[in-house]
């Protein structure tokens, strides 16, 4: 797979350097670290939300900071967590004085991490943190037993950055966002297919090989299993394989209001997109269940992997309001 770099150790720095220049009306970074991503835009007295993960799945995590959303997000390498040394830093910074929200997706070093970072904040600087973990992808494991959840957090999480980014703009309380990001996280599903590998530049080779003629339903963003792998099927097919396995989870029914995102994991073209788009239409009417609002682009990708995923956010007139507040970053605009 040939890649437009330089060296495969700059990879991060040098993509956050670009979109630094290219979007600095909105951006910046904090603590002499470019790892460290900040808002140009930080609004006294309203609580900071924060997320952070592995790089490599871009516009997730850092491309929904700016205005309405999130205020802050700590970088990590590719498909690795960053240091809790960088969450404290963007902790820091977005603090206003109501305290800090952190959402993030459900993977060990992450939790570690902004764990750590809460405890310093707190001890440190007497910042009030609350955390808000997101994992919604139904392949990943059983719904949530004994209130723990052990499914990862996939595309949704910009669900839960939505709305819980347009209470905080609301200028809510900490426990107010954060009751709003607990509510949305406990109503979007996700599930996804994967039809080719992806290649971390600093390894140079495929995490994983699948057939030129297969699909695997079901895959993560780091090219976790997926649920089952076998040949590629006609699109009609995949989105009902697919929804049929989201609707039944929550469960989503009939009458139920829904916004949709359709996420391109990297390499899947729009025009497939807006062909699944088509499907999941068809499906969900089926159902009588009603759609608000669709979403359909690349909002949490893979570097290069070839598929996509689906997401369903059940919805009630609070988490609609929220949903349609004006919000801009550098790849997030609703007006």
């Amino acid at each position: 797979m040939k890649k437009i770099i330089n060296k495969p150790e700059n990879y991060v720095n040098e993509m956050l350097e670009g979109l630094y220049i290219a979007h600095s009306d909105l951006i910046t970074y904090t603590n002499d670290d470019l790892r460290c991503l900040v808002t140009r835009h930080k609004k006294p007295g309203k609580v900071g939300i924060a997320t952070g993960g592995g790089s490599g799945h871009l516009p997730l995590f850092l491309g929904y900071v700016g205005k309405g959303m999130l205020d802050g997000c700590s970088v990590g390498d590719v498909f690795q967590s960053p240091s809790a040394e960088q969450m404290l830093a963007v902790t820091r910074e977005i603090d206003s004085g109501a305290g800090v929200l952190y959402i993030y997706g459900n993977y060990n070093g992450d939790i570690f991490n902004f764990d750590m970072a809460a405890e310093m904040a707190a001890f440190e600087y007497d910042i009030r943190v609350e955390s808000v973990v997101a994992g919604e992808d139904v392949a990943s494991a059983p719904p949530a037993k004994d209130g723990k959840n052990t499914r990862r957090g996939v595309a949704g999480i910009v669900f839960v950055y939505k709305c819980a980014g347009a209470a905080a703009d609301a200028m809510l309380s900490l426990d107010e966002v954060k009751r709003v990001a607990e509510k949305a996280a406990a109503n979007v599903r996700t599930m996804g297919v994967a039809l080719t590998p992806c290649i971390v530049p600093r390894v140079g080779k495929p995490g994983f090989t699948i057939g030129e003629d297969e699909m695997e339903i079901g895959m993560g963003i780091h090219g976790e299993r997926g649920i089952r792998r076998g040949k590629l099927e006609p699109a009609d097919k995949i989105v009902d394989e697919m929804l049929d396995q989201i609707v039944a989870d929550l469960p989503y029914v009939s009458g139920d209001e829904v916004a949709v995102l359709v996420n391109g994991l990297g390499a899947t073209p729009l025009d497939e997109q807006y062909i699944v788009t088509r499907r999941i239409d068809q499906y969900l009417k089926a159902k009588g269940i009603k759609i608000y609002r669709y979403y359909v682009g690349e909002f949490a990708t893979a570097l290069e992997m070839a598929g996509f995923s689906i997401s369903l956010l059940k919805l009630d007139d609070e988490l609609k309001r929220y949903l349609d507040a004006p919000a801009q970053t550098p790849f997030f605009v609703q007006l």
